[in-house]
């Protein structure tokens, strides 16, 4: 019979820490996303331009601390409903 160490269920789950970074991360990635699009179908700026333009116009540095600071909050956001539900 097989017997299961305590240990090797743990090992399976994310660290909170990675946890943290691989949501934040996604949450950025969404954010940076949504800003290309925007650049093609609001603004048609990044159509009349190229795509090397579109990335240098979102990529600054207010929308990366908007990206981190909201990627934070919905860590956070995330976090609370998955300790409640």
């Amino acid at each position: 019979m097989s017997e299961e160490q305590p240990n090797e269920k743990s090992s399976k789950k994310l660290t909170p820490l990675w946890r943290a970074l691989l949501e934040v991360g996604f949450i950025v990635f969404l954010f940076y996303s949504n800003l290309l699009m925007g650049e093609y179908e609001r603004s048609g700026y990044g159509q009349q331009h190229s795509m090397i333009w579109a990335v240098e116009d979102i990529f600054t540095i207010t929308n990366f601390i908007i990206a981190i600071i909201f990627g934070l909050v919905g860590h956070v956001v995330f976090d609370f409903f998955r300790n409640r539900l």
